[in-house]
């Protein structure tokens, strides 16, 4: 009995090395992946950039009768980038978003939104953003003054846009930066104004992207 005692416990012991072994391993593949992000809007490579739209979020807020935002998104749209380090203002973007493809978490209230009443979204089936200038404020951020196209009406807008980093990709070997931008806009400046103030007229958007280099 003492010696299959004995030969439990070296077991274990074998097992918990093997696993910290594993993990240790794991961990150290891991951190060989983590490329070594470059935050200088200045020194990000020149060039077109598509979109990866694995690696993309658009999320709208709108205030709902002070209690809350409501958060939603847009599960179909694309973003083209022509950047410029040396010459920001001649850097060029724009986006596409299928009006159609709004997602709430509700199907039934998805297709209400898109109906005549709200979106309209057969009859305008995209909104459109356009940079008309873009400037660089500090060495992470950029401000892009832009047209936006919604619901048949253009107004000019103002998009905030963070560069989170760049650099290779280790997994897909190739050139990738990620940015986050921000937007706001009122509804009622488009012609939208169903339910103002019970539903805000300020609405928020949030862009999370990715881009690889052409």
């Amino acid at each position: 009995m003492k010696h299959s005692n004995q030969k439990q416990q070296d077991y274990e012991s074998c097992r918990a090395w093997l696993l910290i072994s594993i993990l240790f391993l794991t961990s150290s593949c891991v951190s060989w992946l983590q490329p070594t992000l470059n935050q200088d809007i200045v020194e990000i490579q020149a060039g077109e950039y598509k979109l990866d739209k694995d690696h993309a979020a658009l999320l709208f807020k709108i205030n709902h009768m002070g209690f809350s935002s409501y958060v939603g998104r847009f599960n179909e749209f694309d973003v083209s980038l022509d950047f410029d380090p040396n010459n920001i203002e001649n850097s060029r973007i724009e986006a596409i978003i299928d009006m159609r493809s709004i997602d709430v978490n509700n199907p039934e209230f998805a297709t209400k939104l898109g109906g005549t009443a709200w979106l309209d979204s057969q009859r305008f089936p995209q909104a459109v953003f356009r940079s008309l200038a873009v400037k660089k404020t500090d060495d992470e951020q950029l401000l892009v003054r832009g047209e936006l196209t919604f619901l048949g009406t253009t107004k000019e807008v103002t998009m905030m846009a963070k560069l989170n980093g760049a650099a290779n990709n280790p997994l897909t070997r190739q050139y990738t930066l990620g940015f986050t931008a921000n937007l706001r806009f009122k509804r009622s400046n488009f012609g939208l104004k169903k339910f103002i103030p019970v539903v805000g007229d300020e609405v928020d958007i949030e862009i999370h992207s990715e881009f690889q280099r052409q």
